[in-house]
């Protein structure tokens, strides 16, 4: 199922000044040294990515973190993705924001459409065309728990990119417990459509109004708006910024208030919604009504206090055009208000990896001195991302089923860790440049196929592979093998067993 989002847009002039450190890593995409902005450390990206390249924007940019971008090569790389690893707290829920300004890097008259990836979920479609032609960069916004000791972002042509991909910033913030609480992000993640400061025709509200850096935006081109600071609000789960209780847009007539918002269509799909509300006045001054959303009631019988609230659907089925409607109930004697919104579509998270299979893969990784390029993040989700020569099966828990990096230019060794992918049926690792011995893979009760053949493997043949009774294809030739060849493996009639041409110190047992 495919879904349009669209981009959350700011202005380039929108950034206040920044007086602390948020509780996060903020990631300068393509910036070669760490700097600070606005009183706020950014970090290279060299330590959080191993492929891509940095480049300098040669337009000028009046934020200092879109002046360079990391890009990512197309060529021979559709549905390969391409991950920043940033280490977080396991089970914190962290704030993830992406940051795109293109400045034309790639030379094309129009930016590149790809997707973006968070772990083993699928976030979404990454289009900066409308907002790079208004001048403008686009941002994506999420919250999603972390899993591990790293989170990875990551990046990936579709088939519709066509230029190499690209990123400015990442951002991981981590948040208040509390925050967005009714969602179980254990299966869910969340994805920010629209976060709007009712009545403010301003700048956007962020940190440090908002603790977690939030970006509220103004929604004040509506009348009537109005400004007041009389509001006192704290309490709220979801820490909304003080500063956007003092702008709301208000009827002082008993009439009903329609918002067409968010302001463009929605796909059809799950919403998290959030609307706050404070008033100046105390709670006798009769200011009370019902709120419904495309004419289905959501929240009947709301009484404004000075306190503040919010009220919630964890989850809402919305689709196209969404009407906010605040309808004054009888005997109320001033109409409804509302100070601020925030709507997220409900993110089915794609799930991981068996837990034992990406450690064994990473030290795979590890062993061999050039691995494939795209061999970041979870190593089987999303589907259509598996990591390159890796092919998966799904179920309750999704495991790696065979590896095939045949012709791939490896060098270095196959780990002992690769026999700790115990669902293997296949192992294909010929005509590279390999080294080393060959691991014990006796634990690999499903390999079925063994090809090692046309590299520098040295050392004898395990006898140990003659106990894997489904294993019955072993292509060994052109190494540099030495020993007997196991009677184990002679003695098998199904078995194709090739250790010739080469292999000159290799003989065949007594008879």
């Amino acid at each position: 199922m495919s879904f349009f989002y669209f981009s959350l847009l700011f202005s380039l002039f929108f950034f206040p000044c920044l007086s602390q450190s948020l509780r996060g890593v903020l990631i300068d995409c393509g910036a070669v040294v760490d700097s600070v902005v606005n009183e706020q450390k950014w970090l290279s990206d060299t330590g959080f990515v191993s492929a891509g390249t940095p480049k300098n924007l040669t337009v000028d940019v009046l934020d200092y973190t879109l002046s360079t971008v990391r890009t990512f090569p197309l060529q021979n790389n559709v549905f390969k993705k391409f991950c920043y690893e940033v280490p977080v707290y396991r089970g914190g829920k962290y704030l993830v924001r992406t940051t795109y300004f293109y400045g034309g890097v790639n030379e094309n008259l129009n930016p590149p459409v790809f997707d973006q990836i968070v772990d083993g979920t699928f976030w979404s479609p990454v289009n900066t065309t409308e907002d790079y032609w208004h001048g403008m960069s686009s941002y994506y916004e999420g919250i999603f728990k972390a899993v591990g000791k790293t989170m990875s972002v990551c990046l990936a042509a579709n088939s519709f990119t066509d230029s190499d991909p690209f990123i400015s910033a990442l951002e991981l913030v981590l948040v208040s417990d509390s925050l967005y609480n009714s969602t179980d992000f254990n299966i869910y993640g969340l994805t920010l459509i629209t976060r709007s400061s009712f009545g403010n025709n301003g700048s956007i509200i962020r940190y440090p109004d908002d603790e977690f850096d939030r970006y509220w935006g103004p929604y004040g081109q509506h009348s009537p708006a109005e400004s007041f600071s009389h509001v006192s609000v704290s309490g709220i789960w979801n820490h909304p910024p003080a500063k956007v209780f003092q702008t709301r847009l208000a009827l002082h007539k008993l009439e009903a208030m329609e918002l067409l918002w968010p302001p463009a269509p929605l796909p059809n799909a799950t919403y998290y919604i959030a609307l706050y509300f404070a008033d100046d006045q105390d709670s006798f001054s009769g200011r009370a009504f019902n709120i419904s959303i495309n004419d289905i009631v959501f929240y009947p019988n709301l009484n404004v206090t000075s306190a503040g609230m919010v009220v919630f659907a964890s989850q809402w089925l919305l689709s196209g055009i969404t009407k906010i409607t605040l309808t004054p109930l009888f005997g109320s004697n001033i109409g409804p208000l509302i100070n601020a919104g925030e709507v997220f579509e409900v993110l089915p998270l794609g799930g991981k990896t068996h837990t034992r299979d990406v450690i064994a893969l990473e030290k795979l990784k590890e062993s061999f001195k050039n691995p494939p390029a795209d061999w970041n993040g979870d190593p089987c989700l999303p589907p259509q991302y598996q990591w390159t020569g890796v092919t998966c099966v799904g179920g309750p828990r999704i495991r790696v089923t065979s590896l095939n990096l045949t012709s791939m230019g490896l060098s270095g060794s196959i780990s002992p860790s690769i026999a700790r992918l115990t669902a293997l049926s296949g192992i294909w690792l010929a005509n590279n440049n390999l080294t080393g011995s060959i691991p014990d893979l006796s634990s690999l009760s499903f390999l079925e196929t063994l090809h090692l053949e046309d590299n520098q493997l040295s050392g004898e043949i395990p006898p140990s592979l003659g106990n894997i009774k489904s294993l019955n294809e072993i292509f060994l030739q052109n190494n540099n093998l030495s020993g007997q060849i196991p009677s184990s493996l002679l003695g098998k009639s199904t078995m194709n067993l090739r250790t010739t041409p080469g292999n000159p110190l290799l003989s065949q047992p007594p008879k």
